[in-house]
């Protein structure tokens, strides 16, 4: 990891980040100097302009510099890395030019979903390449030519030990939910892939929120990366209203939401437990009350959870019970309720999860369940994104 040398790292520890001085602000697509048919892939998606995040990252991920790019939750930070790469391909070559990496397969799924929409009427290859799938359609559409591969680590890097997805023209890595990727879990293995990497590749990392200690580690493999910042206070997500509800014993919790469900299907709700075993106890127990629910977690197989993202996607089912594998980046327009069954176990997780609610500026409703001994982490909460969480009126229905 040694090979990008620079300055030493600065101690970081009392500095607020700042977005880099030489930031240009482009107001519109058009502006952009994109390519013709890419622009109009982007309108055809549905953009009209661009979001603050895309307004300033866009340009210099094109003009090839290292970027930290972080922004709020659903204000299309997919959509500008993937423009960006759009417009760096150079489609007569068939060969692997840009590689992604997520956190989670359906993260994954998404990114070549949009990367496809955008890229239209560019003819361009994008193959997905993630755990739990069949390896020798992997190892096909490898060898047909792709020319940017979004994935999860593990499979990924087992492509390129197999010497079947080739890195010599990759030009570009980015690592979506970078503080994800770049904790414990998936450290190592970003690491494996990147030493396989050329070493001029640029370095791109988004995330709705990035650590400190996340970004102490970059120095080891980013050149001068240009840092695009929203502070903290603006991540709170403006249009979600934040509740919470009161109950003094886990077991109200139940009662509490059944009382909810009417709620809950005027729009899709999605609800959070902190573990796997609670989801598919939860999930039991609103059946057996007779309501109609589906719930998601990593220990399910890949074509069920891939069943289950397809029905609330098209909204034949509502409610989605699931983990935080359902926190981060996944997209669902319709969904304008969370309930955090659990308080998360951090702080980040929350504006992840209350995240799913509300996408691109649209209103949002976040419910807590908060039991007497989790006051504490909800206030924790609000001085930490200086928001504010009030108790829930009985007319929630009415504010989605």
């Amino acid at each position: 990891m040694a090979r990008k040398a620079g300055a030493p790292a600065e101690d970081l520890s009392n500095v607020e980040f700042e977005t880099s001085e030489d930031v240009e602000v482009i107001p519109s697509f058009n502006a952009m100097n994109l390519k013709e048919e890419l622009l109009r892939g982007i309108y055809a998606y549905g953009f009209e302009k661009p979001s603050a995040i895309q307004q300033r990252s866009i340009k210099p991920i094109v003009k090839g510099r290292d970027v930290i790019a972080q922004a709020q939750s659903g204000t299309g930070k997919t959509a500008t890395f993937s423009i960006a790469i759009l417009q760096s391909l150079d489609t007569s070559l068939r060969e692997t030019q840009v590689l992604c990496l997520s956190p989670t397969r359906e993260l994954a799924v998404q990114i070549q979903k949009v990367i496809l929409a955008l890229g239209d009427l560019m003819n361009v290859q994008c193959h997905v390449c993630i755990g739990g799938t069949n390896l020798g359609e992997d190892i096909r559409k490898l060898d047909y030519g792709q020319h940017i591969v979004s994935g999860t680590p593990g499979r990924v890097f087992d492509m390129i030990k197999r010497r079947v997805l080739r890195t010599r023209a990759i030009k570009m890595l980015v690592l979506d939910e970078a503080d994800e990727m770049l904790n414990k879990g998936f450290k190592e293995q970003i690491y494996d892939v990147y030493r396989y990497l050329p070493p001029a590749t640029q370095v791109v990392l988004i995330s709705a929120t990035l650590p400190h200690e996340i970004l102490e580690m970059t120095s080891k493999f980013m050149t001068d990366p240009i840092r695009i910042l929203v502070k903290r206070d603006e991540l709170t997500l403006e249009g979600i209203k934040q509740f919470f509800v009161a109950v003094e014993r886990e077991e109200w919790k139940f009662d509490t939401l059944c009382d909810l469900y009417d709620t809950l299907t005027i729009t899709q709700a999605v609800i959070f437990c902190n573990t796997k075993r609670k989801v598919d106890w939860l999930t039991e127990k609103m059946r057996e009350a007779n309501f109609t629910v589906s719930s998601m977690h990593g220990d399910m197989p890949q074509k069920e959870r891939d069943e289950i993202m397809k029905e609330f996607r098209a909204g034949q089912s509502r409610v989605l019970i699931t983990t935080d594998v359902w926190a981060r980046g996944i997209d669902v327009q319709q969904v304008s309720l969370v309930i955090n069954y659990d308080l998360p176990n951090n702080r980040e997780l929350y504006i992840h999860r209350i995240g799913r609610s509300g996408r691109f500026g649209r209103k949002g409703v976040a419910i807590n369940f908060v039991k007497s001994d989790d006051i504490r982490i909800l206030r924790d909460i609000e001085q930490y994104y200086s928001t504010q969480i009030d108790e829930m009126p009985m007319n929630v229905a009415d504010l989605i």
